[in-house]
């Protein structure tokens, strides 16, 4: 009985500053900022109660629009690009080639990296590194900065953001890869399968879970997207790299509209939400089915 009582004590003591560091710096600043976007609150001094007038005037704000499109664009061609470019690099890891081990802390460095620091050297290499190489193999559209270029900006933020991208989602597939039973391989070399047939009947039904992870995490992430777009464009040119993030940080932190940009962050969340919701509702019934 004392051991009991022992365990359960020990089990308070970790469990309870825990959740008190997550009330306090999660819970309390999400309920303030619910608070806050019924208001005109502009991040100091006095504030009126607005009621439901920021969320009304969400949706007839061009520039909100914009970056929402933006924002859901960059999400889903970066999700696409990761995953594929990931997934082909764990099937080549986990075969039977030398250097595996070598090879796969290599891929991973570009995770160890901070957003900020890889924004920044991309931010040099898309400026004056790629726009030299382009005027050396006579290329007109390399030949001036991407990041300068409102049609072509977004392709290099998301260059960058699978580039950083890959390394967690190859390891998660490898993982995925490694809990496939040779037995499965043997019975389907038995019946004839081979390469395409063997990945798309055997390899991929049984690592769904894992591809549905990496999905999840790789939209949610690119959704958030901040900190490269903080380092390579500052959401420009002419706001065409303008992340909801971005918006939020920049009109609410800096431009005076708080209360506003909470309203914002309200929708932003609930959109988080939803989408990895139904992410995950379909992936559960593909797995069903399979």
């Amino acid at each position: 009985m004392k051991k009991v009582n022992d365990s359960k004590r020990t089990y308070m003591l970790i469990t309870i500053p825990i959740l008190a560091l997550f009330v306090c710096f999660n819970t309390v600043p999400l309920i303030r900022g619910v608070i806050y976007s019924f208001t005109n609150f502009k991040g100091f001094g006095d504030y009126d109660w607005v009621g439901l007038r920021n969320y009304m005037d969400l949706f007839t704000d061009p520039r909100i629009g914009n970056s929402y499109l933006f924002t859901i664009k960059l999400a889903i061609v970066a999700t696409i690009v990761t995953n594929v470019i990931s997934l082909i690099l764990a099937l080549g890891l986990n075969s039977k080639i030398k250097g595996k081990t070598f090879l796969r802390a290599a891929y991973f460095v570009p995770n160890v990296l901070g957003a900020l620091v890889v924004g920044y050297i991309f931010q040099y290499i898309f400026t004056y590194i790629l726009p030299e190489l382009g005027k050396m193999i006579g290329s007109e559209t390399l030949s001036t900065s991407m990041l300068s270029s409102t049609s072509l900006a977004w392709i290099a933020i998301v260059v960058v953001c699978a580039w950083q991208n890959i390394a967690m989602n190859t390891i998660i597939y490898i993982s995925g890869l490694q809990t496939v039973p040779e037995d499965v391989y043997e019975a389907g070399d038995l019946d004839g399968a081979t390469g395409w047939k063997k990945f798309r009947y055997l390899t991929f039904p049984l690592i769904i879970p894992f591809f549905t992870i990496n999905m999840v995490l790789c939209v949610k992430n690119f959704l958030m997207v901040f900190d490269q777009i903080m380092a390579m464009t500052q959401g420009g040119p002419a706001q065409s790299t303008e992340s909801i993030s971005h918006l939020i940080y920049q009109n609410g932190m800096e431009g005076g509209s708080f209360g506003y940009q909470s309203a914002n962050a309200v929708v932003f969340f609930i959109v988080i939400v939803v989408i990895s919701v139904a992410q995950m509702s379909i992936s559960s019934k593909k797995e069903e089915q399979l």
